[in-house]
Order: structure tokens, then C-alpha cells, then sequence
């Protein structure tokens, strides 16, 4: 792994070119990362991924998502902590990975990066840590440009494995995480004709029951690893759907569509 930082300028002046980009790579396919990242990625003096506790010491997904898309990028990659320990609220373990992250791009700033890319595993705008490290780094260096490159999303390249479209006509999408509480899951499917659950784990066995409950007419599909070569779809009827699943793994909840243009 590369040392944090770019070779060193006079001073800590902060020039107005430098830039901290939210690079957007994806669910796990390198060939889902966009043009665009591609090209940030390869021109960056610096290059965050966040890191798990759990993957401590080993490449996580984005890691392996920029090197494989990038090959250029990929000695200039620096890890920074991502706490899973602490799954809603702002605790001790996430304000200190924080901390941590904000530390290691504002000392490549301050060390001569014109351009520091974190790179988060699907898009940097839906639930990413993005939005955290880019408020924290204005606070200490605001003359930094902050920048966002939209990546493809879990819910997208889900439907796009099961061939399902995510909405048609005049239908609504919702987006829930299911750390909010199986309420709020309830909530959205009593109002909204597709449903997108985030970060099932180990409640999956509950949202399963909650969509059964209020819409048992709809397709179920249960994804993880989409588009790996471990991916796992899953129709939620099927007993093997209650299995544990991994903290990141998408529901897609459906609506059924007898005719061509009927929700038109």
C-alpha cells in the first residue's frame, strides 16, 4: 500500500485546484465502473477505500474493485477505517474511524495531493461514507473542491441480474435500509409499488415476513454479491432465503406486471 500523500510543496497552503472526489465504483463488477471514475482514479496523487474491521489487514471490496478497474491506481490505494460495529448513531468506534479518514486526506492534501479520490462501493450519493469524510475535510481545509462521480447502485445491478425492471410507467420506488426499523419497511410497502431493502443481514428472516405480510402478490428476490462470481439470487419464498445473509446483502420486492405497458 502507498504512504499517504503526494510529494511534499513548501508550506501547508492549500492550492485552489485540489480536489476530494466521491468516486462511485459499483457493486462489485470492475466493468460497472464508470469512464469517468476510470479516469479520475488513474490521475489521483491519492486514492482512499474504506476498510471493515473485518477486513483489516486484507483488500475489501473497493479495493479490489479499483485494481481490477484500474490497474494504475491500484499502488496508490491507502486504507482507512469503516466501523461496522456500531450500525446506527455516531459512536465512539465511527467518530474515531472518521477521525482516522478525514486525517489521512487532509495530510495528502497538506503533503502536495492535488486530487484525493475516495473511492466507495456503489454510489457515493446512497448511504455512503462519502458525505461524512467530505464534511469533515471542509471543516479543516475549505478551500478543498468536493466532487462526486455517481457509480452504479445494489438495487440496479440486482434488477439487472434478474431482468427485472426496477419501476415501469407511473410506478413509485422506494429505497429502505433496514437499519431504520421494519416498520419503516412496512410503511414503504403499503405506499410504494417497488421496494428496495438495503442491509438485510441478519433480520432478513423479518423483512421476509413483513413483505409476505403486506404484499404477498409481489416478487420477492433476495441478492447478494451481485455480479461476482460467488453472486447469490435468491426468490424470497424459497426456504433457502432465510438464510443469515452478509450485512450488505439487497431485497427487491416487485410488482406484478401481467401486460406489456400495463403500468403505463
Amino acid at each position: 500500500m502507498a504512504a499517504v500523500g503526494a510529494a511534499p510543496r513548501r508550506g501547508d497552503d492549500v492550492d485552489q485546484s485540489q480536489r476530494l472526489i466521491g468516486v462511485g465504483v459499483g457493486p462489485g463488477d470492475p466493468e460497472l465502473v464508470t469512464v469517468k471514475a476510470v479516469r479520475l482514479l488513474a490521475e489521483a496523487d491519492v486514492v482512499l477505500v474504506p476498510r471493515t474491521e473485518h477486513a483489516a489487514g486484507t483488500a475489501g471490496r473497493a479495493d479490489r474493485i479499483v485494481a481490477a478497474a484500474c490497474p494504475a491506481a491500484a499502488d496508490r490505494i491507502v486504507a482507512v477505517p469503516f466501523s461496522m460495529r456500531e450500525r446506527s448513531g455516531v459512536g465512539p468506534r465511527r467518530r474515531a474511524a472518521w477521525a482516522e479518514s478525514t486525517d489521512a486526506a487532509v495530510r495528502a492534501f497538506r503533503d502536495g495531493a492535488r486530487t484525493v479520490c475516495f473511492a466507495t462501493v456503489g454510489d457515493p450519493s446512497v448511504y455512503s461514507t462519502f458525505s461524512y469524510l467530505a464534511a469533515e475535510v471542509t471543516r479543516e481545509v475549505p478551500e478543498v473542491r468536493i466532487e462526486v462521480v455517481p457509480g452504479i447502485t445494489a438495487m440496479q445491478a440486482l434488477a439487472g441480474a434478474a431482468r427485472t425492471p426496477l419501476v415501469e410507467g407511473r410506478e413509485v420506488l422506494a429505497l429502505v435500509p433496514v437499519t431504520g426499523g421494519v416498520e419503516v419497511l412496512t410503511a414503504a410497502l403499503g405506499t410504494a409499488d417497488t421496494v428496495v431493502a438495503y442491509k438485510a443481514g441478519r433480520r432478513l428472516p423479518e423483512v421476509l415476513d413483513a413483505i409476505a405480510a403486506v404484499r404477498p402478490e409481489h416478487a420477492v428476490l433476495v441478492g447478494t454479491d451481485v455480479g461476482l462470481p460467488d453472486e447469490r439470487l435468491v426468490d424470497g419464498r424459497d426456504p433457502a432465503a432465510r438464510a443469515e445473509a452478509p450485512y450488505f446483502s439487497t431485497v427487491l420486492v416487485t410488482p406484478p406486471r401481467p401486460t406489456t405497458g400495463g403500468r403505463l
